[in-house]
């Protein structure tokens, strides 16, 4: 589908004039809470865009929602910038991130129930487009940086094959920060096409060793470097798509970071968490000053969120915090699903609070709008989409417009989920009303961290009641249930739940596929449907090591004396070396004893 079809046209002049200011006078009477904008000479020049991705940071996990973990250079970020109190992202990782790229749903794509578990041969689908074909028809350059877990079974699902330039990190969903291992496999590579456009699969396993941390913040700055030193011969605006691997379990952060809370943190599992935060507060830190260094911050847009909420249960020494809202990571509720976010634009936006409702869906058409300077500028070739679940909010966020969204479909999942819903579960935001049906975690509580005796230990403890209803915006921390005195909301909510059931499409979930197996690889995690013999079938790949392979007997510092130990044992025996993920199912072997249909909830 075009996106012409939904274009919004806007003039930005050079200046301020006098008009525009009364204009923006009598916005602020009715928004006060919302920036104030002068259109500058950067409204007329593509803006540089950089997304950063954390994963799993809970809503309390930064200071600049009052949490307690020092993160100044995004508290300073978001100050400058402006805040985004209501942006909304999905309960989980890989739907998040499928939604984020593809500005739909993931009912829309099959990627609604769980996440890509290494060794499943599945993703996101290959006829999606994704953000960085769009900005590439606008001349974009564009990179991937950390985590990716939409799909590696063949290079198709690969970024550099999805409209990335090119990639350096690791396919699957999660691994040890410094060994880059999950499951007995090695994982960290760098991906480009060469001067013939074959795709280079390189892994690095020279880089065995470093935390991945400072590894992904070293390489977006030799990026940016490399970007400047082209400017003057073919000057492009860039992508940079920087999804962090903090702060994802296993819990390990170099020990220079830990000693900066060892005066007022005591728990030691709680001042690793903290560590690990800020180990990515000053990576954050050390590519904004570069950004400023080289001259390109006054012409880049910068947003900052989580992926979902902080992990509270499942992996039992987790120390994030979502307080004051409820649940977390997996769960329905605002706590799973509310990311702590900012957008910062010190070219283009004035400082302020936004509290417009924003899904991660509606980042590929704000972006699609940047890009084409609201759509002034036609791509180089006509932009194919299917029908968006995601909305431009360039007037929203730098007009002071309100927004187009008034509700989100939060998820539809009809199978459980391991340290999750149990039942199949339908949940919806409409406007100051969210509507659950089904099971809305677990997790279910309220956690402030490092209090674990609180998390959800009953893993089939019945639930009052499997329809709940709140108002948010009156109850946005849902401790009251008024289903029972609203039944006529419930109806018209559920009705419109429907309506979104009837466009889902079948779940993307394959099985796990034994071939997958590292083992068959020399250790390492490769798209294994692509490769016989231990090498790429197709000519138009060439897949190179670089670097030896080092055994566990390297890494003392992993018995605690230089590193947080926050993962248990099962955790750490998969993510060092050895164990496979299959004698080890940790995310799949809780919560699965209740297994309930379809027909067990009555609308």
């Amino acid at each position: 589908k075009q996106w012409y079809q939904r274009r919004v046209a806007i003039t930005a002049g050079d200046s301020c004039s006098f008009v525009n200011i009364m204009l923006l006078l009598a916005a602020f009477l009715f928004l006060s809470t919302q920036p104030a904008l002068c259109l500058t000479k950067n409204d007329e020049v593509q803006p540089n865009i950089i997304y950063i991705l954390s994963d799993d940071l809970g809503h309390a996990d930064v200071g600049f929602t009052n949490g307690k973990v020092e993160t100044p250079v995004l508290d300073k970020m978001a100050k400058e910038g402006v805040q985004l109190t209501q942006h909304y992202v999905q309960q989980v990782c890989t739907p998040t991130r499928a939604a984020l790229m593809s500005g739909r749903y993931p009912i829309h794509t099959g990627m609604q129930h769980d996440v890509i578990y290494p060794g499943h041969p599945w993703g996101l689908p290959l006829d999606e487009t994704i953000v960085p074909q769009v900005l590439r028809e606008y001349n974009y350059t564009t990179h991937a940086v950390g985590k990716w877990h939409l799909g590696m079974h063949r290079y198709s699902f690969t970024p550099v094959n999805r409209g990335f330039d090119d990639f350096f990190g690791y396919y699957l969903g999660s691994q040890n920060y410094d060994t880059h291992v999950n499951g007995g496999g090695y994982d960290l590579r760098k991906n480009y096409r060469n001067h013939h456009g074959v795709l280079v699969d390189e892994v690095r396993r020279d880089l065995d060793g470093q935390y991945s941390t400072e590894l992904y913040a070293d390489h977006v700055i030799k990026l940016l470097h490399t970007i400047k030193r082209k400017e003057k011969e073919d000057p492009k605006p860039f992508f940079i798509y920087m999804a962090f691997q903090n702060v994802h379990a296993p819990h390990m952060v170099p020990q220079h970071y830990i000693d900066k809370y060892s005066s007022h943190i005591i728990d030691e599992k709680e001042k690793v968490f903290a560590a690990m935060v800020s180990a990515m507060d000053e990576a954050i830190g050390n590519i904004t000053d570069v950004l400023k260094d080289l001259g390109f911050a006054e012409n880049t847009v910068i947003v900052f969120s989580s992926d979902n909420g902080g992990n509270v249960n499942c992996v039992g020494e987790v120390t994030s915090s979502n307080y004051p809202y409820r649940g977390g990571k997996r769960a329905m509720y605002e706590g799973g699903v509310r990311s702590p976010s900012f957008i910062w634009a010190p070219g283009r936006l004035d400082s302020g609070v936004n509290n417009a409702m924003i899904h991660v869906t509606d980042w590929l058409p704000t972006f699609w709008g940047l890009a084409s300077l609201q759509f002034k500028l036609k791509p180089n070739t006509p932009i194919h989409t299917k029908d968006l679940d995601g909305y431009n909010q360039y007037e929203t966020l730098f007009e002071n417009k309100p927004s187009k969204r008034t509700e989100f479909l939060i998820n539809i999942d009809l199978e459980p989920v391991g340290c999750g819903h149990r039942v199949p579960t339908w949940a919806l935001r409409s406007n100051d009303w969210k509507l659950i049906i089904g099971d809305g975690g677990p997790p279910s509580g309220w956690y402030p961290a490092p209090n674990q005796q609180q998390l959800d230990s009953e893993c089939n403890k019945p639930k009052e009641s499997y329809i709940e209803l709140y108002n948010i915006a009156e109850d946005p921390y849902e401790h009251q249930n008024v289903s029972h005195l609203k039944p006529d909301m419930v109806r018209v909510l559920t009705q419109r739940i429907m309506q979104y059931n009837a466009t889902m499409v079948p779940t993307n979930n394959k099985d796990h596929d034994p071939k997958s197996s590292p083992r068959n690889f020399d250790g390492i995690w490769v798209p294994w449907l692509d490769f016989k013999d231990g090498k790429p079938v197709s000519p138009k790949v060439k897949y190179v090591v670089k670097g030896e392979k080092r055994g566990r007997a390297a890494y003392p510092q992993y018995r605690g004396e230089h590193y947080g130990n926050g993962a248990n044992k099962v955790l750490k025996d998969i993510w060092l070396q050895g164990n496979s993920l299959e004698e080890h199912d940790v995310q799949k072997e809780a919560c699965w004893t209740h297994q309930w249909s379809s027909e067990d909830i009555i609308f």
